[in-house]
């Protein structure tokens, strides 16, 4: 089986712009760019990430990843959990790339389809 990963990185605003106006900079002349092989999601700070990859956000990817529930319902009754808690992480987990949402029959499928999270900080 094939090992996806998302890479988790932090980096300050100001070195994302950079990269961004190097990048477009690429462009403009015409070069042509490597496919990223596989996602990259940054934070700003090492507390950023704390904030977002709370504990209960990592048990709901892993129960997503494990059980592959057929909507956000069943999501809330295995993780035990308020319906709304649930949807309003669900929607920011996919805000930040790590969730996909699929609609199926009347429902919306939350789906991972990747297998770990690689986080790697700079010193």
């Amino acid at each position: 089986m094939r090992v996806k990963r998302v890479n988790i990185g932090i980096k300050s605003v100001k070195e994302i712009l950079k990269n961004t106006a190097e990048t477009m900079k690429r462009l403009e002349r015409g070069e042509r760019l490597k496919p990223v092989k596989e996602p990259e999601i940054y934070f700003t700070s090492f507390e950023a990430f704390r904030k977002a990859m709370t504990p209960k956000r990592l048990e709901l990817l892993h129960i997503i990843k494990a059980k592959k529930p057929s909507s956000i319902n069943e999501l809330a009754r295995v993780a035990k959990r308020d319906i709304k808690n649930i949807a309003e992480d669900v929607k920011y987990l996919e805000q930040i790339g790590l969730v996909e949402k699929k609609a199926t029959d009347h429902k919306t499928k939350p789906v991972i389809d990747y297998d770990k999270i690689a986080l790697e900080i700079a010193v």
